[in-house]
Parts: C-alpha cells; sequence; structure tokens
C-alpha cells in the first residue's frame, strides 16, 4: 500500500511539474509583432542603379549540421554533433564570409546566440567582428528558453535566426513575422518564421529592397501557403510603386521550374514535406535564380554520403523584372559544414 501511495504522490508531482513547465512555456513564449523595425536612418547610402551587386546566400546550419549529422526531427537519432564538430564547422564559416567580405550583401540563416545545439557560441557577435566594412541586422526567429525534446536528450536553449549584412547603409530594416503557426502547445517550442527587409534609395528616386527569407520546413504545405501568399503581396505592392526586388534564403520549397514529386513520394524525413512553388506564384516576368548544376540543401535522415543523400534545391533568389541575375553560383563543398550550401549572384538593374 506505501508503495501504491508513494508511486501516486511521485505520478501527481510529475504532472504537476509538467503543468508548470508549460504555463511558464506559454508565459515566456516569443510573440513578435507583425512588423518590427530593426534600423532606420536619414542619411542611408543611396544605390546607383548603372552598377551591379553581388550576393550570397547561406543557411550556415548553426554550424551544427556537417556532414556526420544525422538529425532526430528528420528521422535520425542525434541531437547534436560533438563540441569539436562545431567548433570546426564555426571556424569554415568565418573563413568562407572572410573570404567573400567583398560582396555587397550576405544574407545568413540559422545563425545562433548561444544556443545550447551550438555550445553556447555567439555566432552573431563573432561575424560581426570578421565583418567590419559591412552593417549588420538581425531577425530573430528562434527564442524558447528550453526545449523539450527529445525527452531523453532536450534540445534545451535556443536563441537564433536571420542575419542579414551589408556594405550600405540602408534606409530602413524591417523584420515581417509570417502569418500562420503550429497548434498549441506545440507552437511554443517552435520557430516564429520571418524575413528581414532591406530598403535602399536609388539615384532614380525608386528604392531597393534586400530580402532575406527563411520559410518554414515542418509542416504539411499548409504554412508555407500562408507564408508564400502573404509575401506575394508584399512583393506585388512593393514592385507597382516602381521599387527593384530581391529575395534570397532558405525556402523550403523547390522552385517551380524544378520537379521533385519522386522525393516527396518517397521522402525518408517524414516530417520535411518538399512542396514546389506554384509556376503562376508571379507574372513570368519575375524570375527564380538557382544553379541548376548543383544541389543546395541535403536531408538529414543520416549522415551524408555521397550519390545516395537526398540533395534538392531550396536556398535560391526571386527578383523582380527590372533586375536580371548576369551569374550564379553554389559553392559545392558536398555538405562537409552544414546541411546547406551557399549560393553567390551577381546582379544588375534593367
Amino acid at each position: 500500500m506505501k508503495i501504491i501511495k508513494f508511486i501516486l504522490k511521485l505520478i501527481a508531482v510529475l504532472v504537476a511539474l509538467f503543468v508548470l513547465f508549460v504555463v511558464y512555456a506559454t508565459l515566456s513564449d516569443y510573440k513578435p509583432a507583425p512588423t518590427e523595425v530593426i534600423f532606420e536612418s536619414e542619411i542611408p547610402d543611396t544605390i546607383d542603379v548603372h552598377d551591379e551587386l553581388s550576393l550570397l546566400i547561406w543557411n550556415i546550419g548553426y554550424c551544427g549540421l556537417s556532414d556526420d549529422m544525422d538529425f532526430f526531427y528528420d528521422g535520425g537519432t542525434q541531437v547534436r554533433t560533438s563540441k569539436e564538430n562545431v567548433f570546426e564547422n564555426f571556424e569554415f564559416v568565418k573563413s568562407e564570409l572572410q573570404n567573400n567580405d567583398t560582396l555587397d550583401f550576405l544574407l545568413l540563416q540559422e545563425v545562433d546566440i548561444k544556443s545550447k545545439r551550438s555550445y553556447y557560441l555567439n555566432e552573431l557577435d563573432s561575424f560581426n567582428l570578421i565583418l567590419p566594412n559591412h552593417k549588420s541586422f538581425f531577425g530573430k526567429n528562434y527564442d524558447v528558453t528550453f526545449v523539450p525534446s527529445p525527452p531523453t536528450n532536450p534540445l534545451g536553449k535556443v536563441k537564433s535566426g536571420l542575419v542579414s549584412y551589408s556594405k550600405f547603409k540602408p534606409k530602413s530594416v524591417i523584420r515581417y513575422s509570417f502569418p500562420g503557426n503550429y497548434s498549441w502547445p506545440i507552437k511554443l517550442f517552435m520557430l516564429d518564421r520571418c524575413f528581414l527587409v532591406k530598403r535602399f534609395p536609388t539615384n532614380n528616386k525608386k528604392e531597393l529592397l534586400v530580402i532575406n527569407t527563411h520559410n518554414s520546413a515542418y509542416d504539411d504545405g499548409s504554412l508555407k501557403k500562408q507564408q508564400m501568399e502573404y509575401l506575394r503581396t508584399f512583393l506585388v505592392e512593393e514592385y507597382d510603386k516602381g521599387n527593384y526586388i530581391v529575395v534570397g534564403g532558405d525556402w523550403n520549397q523547390n522552385p517551380p521550374e524544378v520537379d521533385y514529386s519522386d522525393i516527396k513520394e518517397n521522402s525518408p524525413a517524414k516530417r520535411f514535406v518538399l512542396n514546389p512553388i506554384d509556376p503562376d506564384y508571379l507574372p513570368e516576368d519575375w524570375t527564380w535564380v538557382y544553379d541548376k548544376s548543383t544541389p543546395t540543401n541535403r536531408y538529414l535522415n543520416a549522415p551524408y554520403e555521397k550519390g545516395k543523400t537526398i540533395t534538392p534545391i531550396i536556398d535560391f533568389y526571386l527578383m523582380s523584372p527590372n533586375i536580371f541575375s548576369i551569374d550564379v553560383n553554389v559553392k559545392n563543398e558536398d555538405f562537409k559544414h552544414s546541411d546547406h550550401q551557399s549560393v553567390m549572384v551577381k546582379i544588375k538593374f534593367n
């Protein structure tokens, strides 16, 4: 009888602790505003529309998703790689950023600030130090005090987001929250997706918008659909004003011209559904810019094996009709230091 009472008391205590944890997570939940002004200037730099500009996009995988990693949420077993691997990946990313410090814009995703999964490195501050000629703008999209999954080895504290670097001083930088979210309580421990808009005046009285995006990954396509509809409305309104627009980042979906129906039907990562962007998403004079010859992402259901691991294209650019690309290429590193590969583009104004 005493054993039964002890077990019942223990269960009651565990239930109470769980309820308190959920209440705390609810009260401390990061709730970003629909729009947040990150930066404003009355004396921004003016972009000359006769100049050529260069951009790089890269989801660095918080320096924790190198080729040795599988990931529990994608059908793998690991939660994080070793500290040695994270630091090696971190040094590689810093080296690559330094090698590309002549580029006008660097758009990064999954940059961590003192998160457990990246051994509490402040990646943002470190990157800022090695890019002294660039202005840095951070848009938070993940801020959870304690992610409890998986229960046997919790992901723990996560703070992360998008970082947009620019050689030019913008007129403004604004964080736009994507609509839609998971149901409660799952949403308490998931990302709050957003896109980051840098706005520059041009010397022909228009504006250039450089947009950094990171769309949802773990949904059935419904969240991405809401996000894409919201983004489309924003893009059309800005282009109707005569503005120039470049969007780049990790879309977590493939460009309209790329068919991955075989991957979708036989995916080993059940939580990640690879959806195509609708070919009629925007008028055909808008252009999707990507390197057709090289994948940008690899699946995380198992450690990387060249020729065996699924490797789609989900990192690319979208450009308004008054901009065109003159060169685009992926830096192929066989996913040694991240589950994504960087994509560099050069553009001109039409």
